[in-house]
């Protein structure tokens, strides 16, 4: 699967993408420090996390994509759905750093709730940690409603604090759209 944006294109992920996610973020603890997985020490675990991809694209209609810049097809991040039933779906969201503040992260979720719509996902939730106001901001663009404040949540290893910390529940109901593949 294959989804087109102005300025981006999501892609299902591949296993010879190993190399490039793992410079690219996976192993960045600054563009992973609001997300809920340790960064990755190795190439290695990012194969792993490539074969768990695959498991879910296998599993359900769709699963993890990569975030590309459609004009040179550089790397940008990944997104995607986690599927929990038939209708039920969350999202997130990771970009490298270099990539931040140029509107990429809104326009990858705006495709995502659009193929999530497409697919029949009647509740789509994202969270984000509470103290994370650029990603609640990219939320609310892409239409999210944020619904609670979850005290002692998630844990986010990448902050180097073992606590579960408050995380803000965002969620959108999903029109049908045309999703372009």
């Amino acid at each position: 699967m294959m989804i087109t944006t102005p300025r981006l294109v999501l892609r299902r992920p591949e296993p010879n993408d190993a190399h490039a996610v793992f410079q690219r973020y996976s192993s960045d603890r600054v563009a992973l420090k609001y997300v809920g997985w340790p960064a990755h020490d190795s190439e290695a675990a990012t194969r792993s996390f490539l074969a768990f991809s695959d498991a879910e694209w296998r599993k359900w209609p769709a699963g993890p994509l990569l975030i590309l810049s459609r004009a040179e097809g550089r790397l940008l991040g990944s997104t995607g759905l986690a599927f929990e039933t038939t209708d039920t779906a969350s999202t997130g969201y990771v970009l490298a750093s270099d990539a931040w503040g140029q509107g990429y992260a809104t326009e990858a979720l705006d495709a995502v709730v659009a193929l999530a719509g497409a697919l029949g996902v009647r509740r789509l939730t994202a969270l984000c940690h509470a103290e994370h106001h650029a990603s609640a901001r990219v939320l609310e663009k892409a239409g999210f409603t944020r619904e609670a404040w979850l005290a002692s949540h998630t844990v986010f290893p990448n902050l180097g604090v073992l606590d579960p910390q408050p995380v803000l529940l965002y969620a959108i109901q999903p029109a049908r759209h045309h999703v372009q593949a």
